[in-house]
């Protein structure tokens, strides 16, 4: 039985964590087959966008203590937990977050692109209740995203807040009324679709190269990716369109 649907809507795909009786958490049959999903995003160019969320409620209580106790891991290697939080994509990813986002859970929601949270949805990361710690890039990437001092309370005390206080602390993009996260979520995807694809492409590999290394390394990397962009064809495309005053009608070529 599969424990990932991959849906196409438009030019989005809307791919669901489906283990329910699990509040689905991830174990390796999860993270296999949302690291395959994610490759269906990457290499299709009818695609997009991606949005990712869970089954019947909850985004995912994060990774399987019973499964990991039996061995399985939730990791697919040089991708990460889940088969995501290492990934390097290169399509943009939002998390459509309703109920739990956990552990785990909220590792994945840290490493889509945009979050958009139910506002009474819940993020915690409580690794370190269970003598572990929030190694899915948690520690890593929250302290980047919010204050320091804010972060190291999810860090230290592993209590959860709100959707609603997520909202408050800049790390959701849009809060919304339960029930409507991935809606919404897709409602993003689809304003994302009508921009370029290389550009949306250049712009997470510049944010990437950018991540904790000097500003002069960070523009140097930015002048590499900014030369091929401005080769490429969308780039004539789109200032053609501009000056005929109509729609761009991307190749991503």
């Amino acid at each position: 039985m599969s424990t990932v649907r991959a849906e196409r809507i438009g030019s989005a795909l809307l791919i669901t964590i489906d283990r329910p009786d699990a509040r689905n958490a991830v174990n390796a049959a999860v993270a296999t087959e949302l690291a395959a999903a994610l490759d269906e995003l990457e290499t299709d160019p009818a695609l997009r966008a991606g949005v990712l969320t869970g089954a019947e409620g909850t985004f995912s209580a994060g990774m399987d203590l019973k499964a990991a106790l039996r061995g399985e891991s939730p990791e697919v290697a040089g991708r990460g937990f889940g088969g995501l939080t290492e990934a390097e994509l290169t399509k943009p990813l939002i998390a459509a977050v309703e109920g739990w986002a956990m552990g785990g859970g909220f590792e994945l929601a840290l490493g889509c692109d945009l979050i958009v949270a139910a506002e009474d949805a819940k993020f915690g990361l409580p690794e370190v209740k269970r003598g572990l710690i929030a190694a899915g890039g948690g520690v890593l990437r929250l302290p980047k995203r919010i204050p320091h001092h804010l972060a190291m309370e999810f860090l230290l005390t592993g209590e959860p807040v709100t959707g609603r206080r997520a909202g408050e602390l800049g790390l959701a993009n849009r809060v919304t009324a339960p029930g409507d996260a991935a809606a919404v979520a897709l409602q993003l995807a689809e304003q994302l679709a009508l921009n370029a694809p290389l550009a949306l492409a250049a712009v997470k590999k510049i944010v990437r190269a950018a991540d904790g290394v000097p500003e002069p390394e960070a523009f140097a990397a930015q002048r590499e990716v900014m030369g091929g962009l401005m080769a490429s064809a969308d780039v004539r495309e789109g200032m053609t369109a501009f000056a005929e005053r109509r729609a761009p009608k991307w190749t991503g070529k």
